[in-house]
């Protein structure tokens, strides 16, 4: 993982339950505010290449509203057909209220919100 950090938004921009749709480095992608856990992830679905900001959070997981997938946002994994790839998923840090992600690096484990 680079030390590519950018700010990207702020905590106090996300309600408990809600996304922002965000473009970083040319990519849309989506935070997502999951009970005070803060994702970044592809925003579009990899079934059917639709907006899952269209979609629901809960517990760690989003659902794509077209067909129903739901995914893991801490490895970005699909848990539920139709969908079969994974979206890709952003390493987060939050310092204060910033929110900074590193829209270079895969997040391959659990999304941890370590303070820079």
């Amino acid at each position: 993982m680079s030390d590519n950090f950018l700010k990207v938004a702020r905590v106090s921009d996300i309600p408990a339950g809600q996304m922002l749709r965000v473009n970083v480095s040319g990519k849309k992608l989506l935070l997502a505010n999951d009970n005070g856990t803060i994702y970044a992830l592809d925003e579009m679905c990899t079934h059917e290449d639709y907006s899952l900001f269209l979609g629901c959070i809960r517990d760690g997981k989003i659902k794509c509203s077209l067909h129903g997938s739901w995914f893991d946002m801490s490895n970005g994994e699909p848990l539920e057909e139709p969908a079969d790839q994974p979206i890709v998923t952003y390493p987060v840090k939050i310092h204060g209220d910033d929110i900074l992600l590193d829209p270079q690096g895969r997040q391959d484990i659990a999304n941890t919100n370590r303070s820079a």
